[in-house]
């Protein structure tokens, strides 16, 4: 084996270690663009290992659920910096803590 050589196992460790990443900024981090921008990178991390199982197995079903999770990322992309945009035209803060929209 050669050092050059790549096995899923790399590929299975950088996809953990983005989603690891992403699960601490969403669990750790107060600012909604910054969740935002994790989510997303945990969402990626699933898509490494599709592609490295799909690559893995020889089979295609891995890309196609790739596809299905960036179209479902594109929309939630969409759709939720909508939402941030209007929740920052109603409050002039991006800090999780201090929103409170359930109280008028």
């Amino acid at each position: 084996m050669s050092l050059t050589e790549l096995t899923v196992n790399h590929y299975l460790i950088v996809s953990a270690i983005l989603f690891s990443i992403g699960t601490v900024g969403v669990l750790l981090r107060r600012n909604l663009i910054i969740i935002f921008m994790s989510i997303e990178l945990m969402l990626n991390a699933v898509n490494l290992t599709f592609i490295a199982f799909a690559r893995h197995w020889g089979n295609m079903e891995g890309h196609i659920f790739t596809f299905m999770v960036m179209v479902v990322a594109a929309a939630e992309a969409a759709v939720g910096l909508a939402i941030i945009i209007a929740i920052f035209r109603n409050k002039p803060t991006a800090n999780v803590d201090d929103l409170n929209l359930l109280k008028g």
